[in-house]
């Protein structure tokens, strides 16, 4: 850039984060609204399936010639309108209630902490371990000896979350509440078929519960017990997020899965999640349609936040191009990777010999800033016409939970990792001119910055 003054020559508007939608998908939603089948039905069927396939395999062409060919992965991931749903469906499923206590993140997006309090369960809020992040990947990841500490015989539960597409230590946090087994109190109750099904599942698990928030990395792994698993084979219940922001889009949507349970079958898991995110009706639009099939029950008076088919076509094509989306994103990654070095400034690791990540989100810290001089940074970028944004302000910060903590000073180690942060653009809508140009303005501004003081 020539000029040290941003705001002269603005040659481009980068976004920070557009959801990447090709001809592809635009096909077949067009499809699916002239085919007469607009909410819940094949489309939904078959993605559920090949995600199912993907999250096994990690590849997205398992099988997938026909429908009936993917019938070995049915009954194993549930597609609903939100990551949230399905957060709040995998308490639900898991018998979360009032009384019982979850611990959550300090820092993290509310929804892990909302689907908790949706259940009636107390929030217990965990520091993050080092204000640097984890020694590793620098993500801001939760303080698992504080875990072990925080977890008293109410608890039922430890959510996690994979920011930025990095996936936790969770064979650390698996070893601290095994560790703990002998404070959890399994709930038993029988009095319905929903109850049973809670307890039966607490009892199976006999432990703490990890239910992962991994709605950043859906195609990210970890080696756990030196085998590489993926995002959705790691924890006992892993939710997704498939809203616009991210990598992989159904515009909204998430999804639930859960690992095989010792005596429980996976379909029956699967129908009561059916239950819970339809109106508690025992049959589905698509079932109802069958000639003589109209009548159903309701067995609960739950909820509504099923996928529609035309959210699932979406996400079908979305699908077919994942491994490309995901490979552009690791290219930026290292673009930007390259700069960090250079002017010395911290980032996190997306891809360690352990751990290879999502790549959803370019996490970076400015070395001796503030709030104040970090806002001023985000401030100069947009003058520049780059979108910047900022992952995340811890939630003890937040109005709506500060009920839930005594001391928000407790919570030191999120807040020093948060006063510095800054989120850049990363998508796979940029060129390489435009990273070249987020570089550019990026190096600009810090050298304007440190000129300025």
């Amino acid at each position: 850039m020539r000029s040290n003054n941003l705001t002269a020559n603005i040659c481009r508007h980068i976004a920070f984060s557009p959801p990447d939608i090709s001809d592809l998908e635009v096909e077949e939603v067009v499809k699916t609204l002239r085919s007469g089948w607009i909410t819940t039905g094949p489309k939904t069927k078959l993605l559920e399936r090949r995600l199912a396939a993907f999250i096994e395999t990690g590849k997205n062409d398992v099988d997938c010639i026909s429908e009936n060919s993917l019938i070995k992965y049915s009954d194993r991931v549930v597609c609903l309108n939100s990551a949230t749903a399905a957060e709040e469906l995998n308490l639900r499923i898991l018998g979360i209630k009032e009384g019982d206590e979850v611990i959550v993140p300090a820092y993290t997006y509310t929804a892990s902490a909302s689907a908790a309090i949706h259940c009636g369960a107390k929030i217990i809020f965990a520091d993050i371990a080092n204000p640097n992040g984890a020694d590793d990947t620098h993500m801001p990841e939760m303080d698992y000896e504080a875990v072990g500490e925080l977890i008293t015989n109410r608890t039922k539960a430890v959510i996690t979350a994979d920011i930025g597409g990095i996936v936790c230590n969770y064979e650390k946090l698996f070893k601290i509440v095994e560790e703990k087994r002998n404070l959890y109190q399994p709930l038993n109750e029988y009095r319905n078929k929903l109850s049973s099904l809670n307890s039966r599942i607490q009892h199976s698990i006999g432990r703490v519960a990890v239910v992962a928030d991994s709605a950043h990395s859906l195609g990210a792994s970890r080696l756990v017990r030196d085998i590489r698993r993926n995002t959705g084979q790691i924890a006992d219940f892993t939710s997704f997020s498939f809203h616009a922001v991210k990598n992989f889009t159904t515009a909204e949507g998430g999804a639930s899965t859960w690992l095989q349970l010792g005596g429980i079958d996976n379909h029956e898991i699967y129908q009561f999640y059916q239950l819970l995110s339809l109106h508690g009706q025992n049959k589905d639009a698509l079932s109802k349609t069958m000639l003589g099939s109209w009548e159903y029950d309701i067995i609960g008076p739950w909820y509504k936040c099923n996928m529609t088919d035309i959210m699932a076509a979406i996400g079908l094509r979305q699908l077919d191009r994942y491994p490309a989306l995901l490979k552009r994103r690791r290219e930026i990654i290292r673009c930007y990777d390259d700069m960090c070095d250079e002017i010395g400034i911290q980032h996190m690791n997306h891809y360690t010999e352990e751990m290879k990540s999502s790549g959803h989100l370019y996490v970076i810290r400015i070395p001796g800033i503030n709030v104040e001089k970090r806002n001023e940074i985000i401030r100069l970028m947009a003058a520049a016409g780059v979108v910047c944004n900022v992952h995340y302000k811890p939630l003890p910060m937040m109005t709506a939970y500060r009920k839930y903590v005594s001391n928000v000073k407790d919570y030191q180690n999120s807040y020093k990792y948060f006063e510095n942060l800054i989120t850049l653009p990363l998508h796979t809508l940029l060129t390489n001119e435009d990273i070249e140009y987020v570089i550019a303005c990026f190096k600009n501004v810090i050298k304007m910055y440190v000129k300025n003081g």
